[in-house]
């Protein structure tokens, strides 16, 4: 287990660092300052964050763009006529009728909040597994409009329907770890790092297996929380930043991600 902690520390040291924001598609809210600029941008990049991550980014930058690179001052006062540009938005399956609800929530969302954070605790508790309650509940609040679009729903992962959610999960990392290193944005607090769920995408997947850290055969939340229970027991307080090394091996060093199969036997 150390053999595999130290190893695992040192490529969050090679990947949490700011020259991994401009390939990655947290460069998207990395270009705001305001902190609801920052949270509107980072939620669309993260539910965007499928396929190559140079379309994804690019077609964050699209978006930004019709929202005149304002995004809440966009959600607060954009006028009818400013939303027929969107009509022809498209990413993969995400589509004009699923940006324009997303479009609808925040503007709703943000005349009544000032932070997106508020919507992710309702029914919070320093339960370290409070994770599942709080997506769920953050899935009923972005849908509760009656007008909602069923389609859109698939969008919005929550683990009542057994998903991974590895696009939330990255979205909240993004909000809430905090450290010195530039890449996550740490700005909201109610939230611990404890509390964070590991993003479990393709590749992260596919080098947690590789180390013993999934033995779970599908992927789906009770993956994400087996990966993120192991990842505890090397940092209890930080788990989450585990997700720089199995992503970087993943992504970065594919040829190497099969060495650590050796430190797995030690544990």
């Amino acid at each position: 287990m150390e053999d595999l902690k130290d190893f695992l520390e040192e490529k969050v040291i090679l990947y949490n660092r700011p020259e991994f924001v401009e390939n990655d598609p947290i460069s998207i809210p990395h270009l705001f300052s305001k902190k609801q600029d920052i949270e509107i941008a980072g939620f669309f990049a993260a539910i965007l964050a499928w396929g190559q991550r140079k379309t994804i980014i690019n077609k964050s930058i699209e978006l930004m763009k019709m929202m005149d690179n304002s995004p809440h001052e966009f959600m607060l006062h954009h006028s009818e006529k400013d939303l027929k540009p969107f009509v022809n938005f498209r990413h993969r399956t995400f589509n004009d009728i699923d940006t324009l609800y997303f479009i609808d929530f925040f503007s709703r969302y943000y005349r009544k909040q000032d932070s997106l954070e508020t919507a992710f605790i309702q029914g919070w508790s320093p339960d370290k597994d409070a994770m599942e309650v709080l997506l769920d509940n953050f899935h009923q609040t972005f849908f509760d409009a009656p007008h909602a679009p069923q389609r859109t729903r698939k969008h919005v992962a929550t683990p009542s329907r057994k998903a991974a959610c590895k696009r939330i999960n990255m979205f909240l990392r993004w909000m809430v770890r905090k450290d010195s290193m530039g890449v996550d944005f740490g700005i909201w607090n109610t939230i611990t790092p404890a509390q964070l769920v590991c993003p479990c995408d393709l590749h992260v997947d596919r080098v947690g297996r590789t180390l013993g850290l999934i033995q779970r055969k599908q992927t789906d939340w009770q993956t994400a929380m087996e990966l993120t229970r192991n990842l505890r027991d090397l940092d209890p307080l930080d788990p989450v930043k585990y997700d720089f090394a199995l992503f970087g091996l993943g992504v970065m060093e594919k040829t190497e991600a099969n060495q650590p199969a050796r430190l797995n036997r030690n544990k």
